[in-house]
């Protein structure tokens, strides 16, 4: 048994680095950001923003998940563009009805409410892209996350990648090295997909993406049943019945400290009681050789696991398109592209 999971973890091992060899040619020439992008043409960017989020967060704390997931969702569809912002038009197919993003993405209207104050503040200055970045990061430090510099001079996009968000998204019901592929196909290593896993330490998950874990009707590609205990197994059905009308009825992904940034979504994977499959793969899946020892890591020390967080965030924040950065723009609006 020993030989074999060791034969499956190396195997897993060389599939990773043969991917990683691939995908790296894909961000070799990601244009230059900088931390003093807005230094000269609007100083008080990274205060207005962070006054807006605090308000936010103070209304609801929830809100600083919607702002996270937002970035995320932006980030893995042509890179960290805004795009994810836009709404459809005559002439534009935007992200927000995707199959993977309708119902899923809130919070916009806390990036418009940032946009109009940065648009009296600093017109036709500060894109949508860079917005949504900067408040990705206060948002976790305003529910006690980490805190890290962000890299600013992103562009917004002028398009849109609805067919992307079904390829690039990693879902709830999928395999580990379905997810690591997705990770690594963004420029981002192993490490960083356990660690920006994380970010599900806040936040809730819509019945329909739990509603196979929980009724037994999924078992992951790469093989582990499901674990759940019969107390939580027994809360989680009573507020997902197994009918479509309930789907986007909600339960929290990290039942324990659902508003506070901690380590504690890793300590619930050991415990066999992630909430969807894809993130109880990183503990419980037969080829989980290197996600579990990272997910044990981060659930024995926070410091570790906010540090390593704090540096996958900017990685992840500077994927960016190089059209993009040549043909983007600023827009005024962060719902429509500049007329």
């Amino acid at each position: 048994m020993a030989s074999s999971l060791h034969s499956k973890g190396l195997i897993l091992h060389c599939l990773i680095l043969a991917l990683s060899i691939v995908f790296s040619t894909l961000h070799a020439s990601e244009p230059p950001l900088t931390l003093d992008y807005y230094k000269s043409t609007c100083p008080a960017v990274l205060e207005i923003v962070r006054k807006e989020m605090e308000c936010a967060v103070l209304s609801d704390p929830r809100n600083a998940a919607l702002i996270l997931r937002l970035h995320f969702h932006d980030c893995f569809v042509q890179g960290c563009d805004g795009s994810v912002l836009l709404d459809d038009t005559i002439t534009l197919q935007g992200e927000k009805k995707a199959p993977n993003n309708i119902n899923a993405l809130k919070g916009f209207r806390i990036v418009d409410r940032i946009k109009n104050r940065l648009e009296s503040e600093c017109p036709e200055t500060v894109s949508c892209a860079d917005i949504l970045t900067i408040a990705a990061r206060d948002a976790v430090l305003l529910v006690g996350g980490p805190y890290w510099d962000v890299p600013l001079g992103r562009k917004d996009s002028k398009t849109a990648g609805y067919a992307l968000t079904e390829t690039n998204l990693p879902t709830a019901d999928e395999g580990l090295l379905s997810i690591i592929s997705k990770f690594l196909y963004q420029g981002l290593s192993v490490t960083d997909m356990v660690a920006l896993s994380g970010a599900h330490t806040i936040g809730m998950a819509r019945c329909v993406n739990f509603r196979n874990r929980i009724y037994g009707d999924f078992v992951a590609t790469s093989g582990f049943n499901n674990p759940l205990s019969q107390q939580y197994l027994s809360n989680l059905k009573s507020g997902c019945p197994p009918v479509k009308g309930s789907d986007n009825n909600e339960s929290a992904m990290d039942y324990v400290s659902p508003n506070l940034f901690d380590n504690s979504y890793y300590q619930i994977l050991i415990r066999g009681e992630g909430l969807i499959n894809s993130d109880q793969e990183l503990y419980s899946s037969i080829l989980a050789i290197e996600t579990k020892k990272l997910v044990a890591k981060y659930a024995e020390n926070p410091i570790v696991f906010f540090e390593q967080f704090s540096e996958s965030m900017v990685k992840m924040g500077n994927i960016t398109n190089p059209d993009t950065y040549v043909n983007g723009e600023v827009r005024k609006n962060c719902r429509f592209v500049n007329t």
